[in-house]
């Protein structure tokens, strides 16, 4: 039994020799296309989660269901139209951000520079899902201060109780649902967020440790 055991563990060792081992340019190279691959996915989602919403624009049951109107009873078309305008810039901005670090990471460089491009890209979209999740709270917020300020919001939201309903109370009704939708709703895409560029991110940060224990 023995001398089997022996021999197994000598077919093994032998084996093992044979194996291709490989350097430690080819597992930088190897970490580099990996970490090249992940950022190169991330600027083509951002791209298509700036092009989807516009793209449902064109759908006339999509284009029909936006009531501009009603940002105009609320007297808060301006703060949106300005917002709007902010998240566009900040938005290409982000998108312009991740193609920079894109081109940086695809060049074949020192682990060091590399360790150092993954840490940026990484922190990149940490902040670029904080200002995507800031923005919807600040127009669910914006909503919300108009309906708390408008004077008849029955009329403003183009409602139609039945029965005799104190419009008062109606009001603090809307706003609290409007509230809590907010919350879901950011809550969700933060969901959405965490799945799409956590995944994304983690790869990088398991790149980045592979670095570091290379270069020791």
């Amino acid at each position: 039994m023995m001398d089997e055991l022996e021999l197994l563990k000598q077919d093994w060792q032998r084996r093992e020799k044979e194996m291709p081992r490989l350097t430690y340019d080819e597992i930088h190279r190897m970490i580099w296309k990996k970490s090249s691959s992940v950022v190169r996915w991330i600027f083509y989602i951002s791209i298509i989660e700036f092009i989807v919403p516009h793209l449902l624009y064109l759908l006339p049951s999509f284009r029909s269901g936006m009531n501009y109107d009603v940002a105009g009873s609320l007297g808060i078309r301006i703060p949106l139209i300005v917002l709007t305008v902010i998240q566009y810039g900040v938005a290409l901005y982000f998108i312009l951000q991740f193609y920079k670090r894109y081109r940086e990471i695809s060049v074949l460089d020192s682990a060091g520079k590399l360790m150092n491009r993954i840490i940026r890209t990484r922190k990149t979209v940490r902040n670029y899902v904080v200002f995507c999740l800031s923005m919807i709270l600040v127009f669910f917020g914006v909503f919300i201060w108009g309906m708390v300020l408008s004077d008849d919001l029955i009329e403003a939201l183009h409602l139609h109780p039945d029965g005799q309903v104190d419009p008062d109370r109606l009001k603090w009704i809307v706003v609290g649902i409007m509230s809590v939708a907010g919350i879901v709703f950011t809550a969700v895409m933060g969901g959405i967020y965490f799945l799409l560029y956590g995944l994304l991110t983690r790869k990088l940060y398991r790149n980045y440790k592979d670095l570091r224990r290379m270069e020791g």
